[in-house]
């Protein structure tokens, strides 16, 4: 079984269905080889899950893994609600320098990583609230969703709060804010994993999610901007305890205290 694609020239690719025991790692093999031969270029679109499941005749988890690798790969870049593009490996590069400074000292890493968020995602929510689309707007709110079904699934949890987060960003139309998020992915997913751990830690995750979307739905700035300092201030206190090892029952977040 064979299916195809255009690329950018409108040529037709042809990719071949794979039968093997890892089908997301030959998925993997035959995109980087489009992109090597030239046949999908910097800035060229995936097709969507669906259609790149058929063309492969695999499963959408299967895709689904394999956009995964290609992303930590550097190769692809995904944002929620427009879909998956080719990279010039540009964000691969900016990932693989702040990786290594976050590994040369995981604590102080991960101290400058939490400091980062709270200068630059405030701001980026304020701007979200006037600016956000009707489309970004579903998806955050399906990606609230999700973390709501997922409170004891860490893989899925986690990869809708990362949606939750992009598409804030994208919703300010900046392409060096979406490079700089794109290129801490890995960072972002790992400490998300550290907190998910913490007793508690999705739920307190979960309530300020709600605040957040809620003021951004009200299209109120102030309040976005609030509600995300107080949320990050809610991962700081997580990422403490989960790299201090506290007890985790003395962790409690003060914004749950007044509601």
């Amino acid at each position: 079984m064979t299916d195809g694609t255009a690329d950018s020239s409108g040529a037709k690719l042809v990719y071949r269905a794979v039968r093997v025991s890892r089908l997301y790692e030959q998925i993997v093999q035959q995109v980087e080889e489009s992109i090597l031969k030239g046949q999908l270029k910097p800035g060229d679109q995936l097709p969507a899950e669906r259609d790149l499941a058929q063309s492969f005749g695999v499963s959408r988890t299967a895709v689904r893994e394999a956009v995964k690798t290609l992303r930590e790969k550097g190769l692809v870049e995904a944002y929620s609600g427009r879909g998956t593009f080719v990279t010039s490996g540009t964000a691969h590069a900016i990932r693989q320098s702040l990786d290594l400074m976050i590994r040369v000292s995981l604590q102080e890493g991960s101290t400058h990583l939490a400091g980062l968020r709270q200068v630059l995602e405030p701001e980026i929510a304020a701007f979200a609230a006037m600016r956000m689309e009707e489309q970004l707007l579903t998806t955050m709110r399906e990606a609230v969703a999700v973390m709501d079904r997922s409170l004891h699934d860490p893989e899925a949890y986690i990869e809708a709060d990362l949606d939750f987060h992009l598409a804030l960003a994208e919703a300010v139309e900046n392409p060096l804010i979406l490079s700089l998020l794109d290129s801490i992915v890995g960072l972002l997913r790992e400490q998300r994993s550290r907190i998910f751990a913490v007793d508690g830690g999705p739920e307190r995750g979960q309530f300020h999610h709600k605040q957040i979307l809620q003021a951004i739905e009200r299209r109120d700035r102030d309040a976005a901007r609030e509600a995300m300092r107080a949320h990050l201030e809610q991962v700081r206190e997580d990422s403490s305890c989960s790299a201090t090892t506290a007890p985790q029952s003395k962790l409690i977040s003060k914004f749950e205290r007044r509601n």
